[in-house]
Formats: C-alpha cells, sequence, structure tokens
C-alpha cells in the first residue's frame, strides 16, 4: 500500500492544502483562484519563472497525491470506492492509470525530479530497468518524450526486432482508440501496449 503523510510546518500546523491556497495571492499583484490565475500587476521576470516552476512542481505532486488518494481508498473502502470515484472529474481510464503507476512505484522508488508522466512511461517494464531509466532520465533532464524514445530504442538494442502482435480493428474502432490515445497524448499503439499489459496485471 502506498504512504500518505502530510508534512508540519516548523509550529506543527498543518501544511495548507490545494484549497487552502485558492484564493490567495502567488505575490505581488498575482493571486490564485478556482478557474486561473490573475495577474493584477506586472512581475519581473525572474519571480515570472518562480512562479511557474512553482505551479508545474504542485501539477506534478497532485498527480502523486490523487493516486495514492485512490491506492488508499481502493484498498480501505473497496465497493465503496467505486462509487466516490464517479465523482471525481477524471476519466475511469486514467484513474485505472493513476492507480497501476502508484501501486508499482511505492513513495521511496519514486523520483522527485521526475514527473509523474516520466513513471508512467516505464511502469510496465520490471523493476531494475524502472530504476535504471529514471536515474538516466533524472541525471540527462530527459523529457518525458525524450525518455520515452530512450526506452524504445533501448528495448530494441536488447531485444533485436520486438515480437509484433497483429490486431484486425474495423476502421470506427481503430478511429475510438486513436481518439482515446490522444486524450492522454500519447502514439496509439503505446497506448494500446500499457493498456493490454495493464489488463494482464489485473487478472
Amino acid at each position: 500500500m502506498s504512504a500518505i503523510s502530510v508534512s508540519l510546518s516548523d509550529d506543527a500546523r498543518p501544511a495548507r492544502t490545494a484549497v487552502d491556497v485558492i484564493g490567495r495571492p502567488l505575490g505581488s499583484g498575482i493571486r490564485l483562484q478556482k478557474a486561473g490565475l490573475l495577474f493584477t500587476a506586472k512581475p519581473d521576470i525572474n519571480t515570472w519563472e518562480k512562479i511557474g516552476a512553482d505551479l508545474l512542481s504542485f501539477s506534478n505532486a497532485s498527480t502523486w497525491w490523487i493516486a495514492d488518494w485512490l491506492v488508499y481508498g481502493e484498498t480501505t473502502y473497496q465497493d465503496r470506492y467505486k462509487e466516490a470515484v464517479k465523482h471525481t472529474a477524471l476519466s475511469y481510464q486514467t484513474l485505472r492509470n493513476y492507480t497501476w503507476v502508484a501501486r508499482r512505484f511505492p513513495l521511496s522508488r519514486r523520483v522527485p525530479a521526475l514527473s509523474f508522466s516520466h513513471h508512467l512511461e516505464v511502469v510496465s517494464l520490471d523493476q531494475p530497468q524502472q530504476d535504471y531509466w529514471l536515474r538516466q532520465a533524472a541525471k540527462q533532464q530527459w523529457s518525458r518524450n525524450r525518455l520515452r524514445t530512450e526506452v524504445r530504442n533501448g528495448l530494441l538494442t536488447q531485444q533485436g526486432e520486438p515480437h509484433l502482435l497483429h490486431l484486425r480493428l474495423s476502421a470506427d474502432d481503430l478511429a475510438d482508440l486513436e481518439r482515446v490515445a490522444g486524450r492522454e497524448r500519447t502514439e496509439v499503439e503505446t497506448w494500446a501496449r500499457k493498456m493490454l499489459l495493464l489488463a494482464a496485471a489485473e487478472d
């Protein structure tokens, strides 16, 4: 089970949650609102860059938080969990991806310098390969797409020509799959492979 921890400030008060910071200023003339970021004054370039870095860091962390929340609910509440997640704004497939990655990467094995998406790219590999590619991505500062390319090339080098699985799909079925893969910003072949491995893992 993935651990969920709450950081405490020096005076032992709980850290602010996402709800706490909505509507609060990020800096002079900048306010975070539920539906967007409001600039009421022009920040200098350094301030603007720092805000972007903070927001990107928060975005990545929040994906892990949601994933761990889902794993905990699935483990603890079981049938009631299924009803609760219906009220989220995320698709069922996205929720499944979140829980898959969170279960495969316990807190101790996650690489804070990399995004959730980096971990998703290697989730179908065995553990030593996962750790190797994540270390390389962190060291080389690869983007998610660069990591995907490097992993694909590395596997082809190790295994020679890949084994091929031929599927017969109608044009409509293929269009549906491409539409779903597009929502997750990945190629249909990569998405289909992950879905097959996920289904096998749940068997």
